[in-house]
């Protein structure tokens, strides 16, 4: 015997449900809540700053340029993929004048992305440049960066 009460309700129920998960898994970041955790991000690079690039490397000592974005967002509260150009597809792509502190600065070379830093402000980033350096803050040294916002 079917029961009154589900049959009248359960419609309802499923259809709350269904519209709080699509909320919670599709959601992206806000542009306020980017720049929190965007800053937060700067602020964990910029404590690595001196740790030598290892290639490879994500931290907590050592780091290669999508390593240290990598380790960065994931102290911030997100998650981004390993490499730099793995990383690039996965951002929100922004231009220059939308740029804050925390969007990620992809350097092309080619079809691929070959560096990536994080946006500091003041047109410099912070990044672990190549073998044989350090982690640091440095001025963008090119007008054919590219700008993205993780999401």
């Amino acid at each position: 015997m079917p029961d009154p009460y589900r049959a009248r309700y359960a419609p309802h129920s499923l259809a709350f449900i269904i519209i709080i998960c699509l909320t919670t898994v599709s959601a992206s970041a806000t542009p306020a809540e980017a720049t929190s955790y965007g800053v937060r991000a700067v602020a964990i690079a910029a404590s690595k700053e001196g740790a030598p690039y290892v290639y490879g490397a994500t931290g907590p000592r050592e780091f290669d340029c999508s390593g240290l974005t990598l380790y960065a967002f994931r102290k911030a509260g997100r998650v981004l993929p390993r490499t730099a150009d793995q990383q690039y597809r996965s951002t929100h792509h922004i231009s220059r004048r939308q740029r804050t502190k925390g969007d990620l600065v992809f350097f092309p070379a080619g079809s691929t992305i070959a560096h990536v830093g994080i946006y500091a402000g003041h047109d410099k980033i912070w990044h672990a440049p190549r073998p044989g350096t350090r982690v640091r803050l440095e001025r963008i040294w090119t007008g054919n960066a590219r700008y993205g916002r993780a999401n």
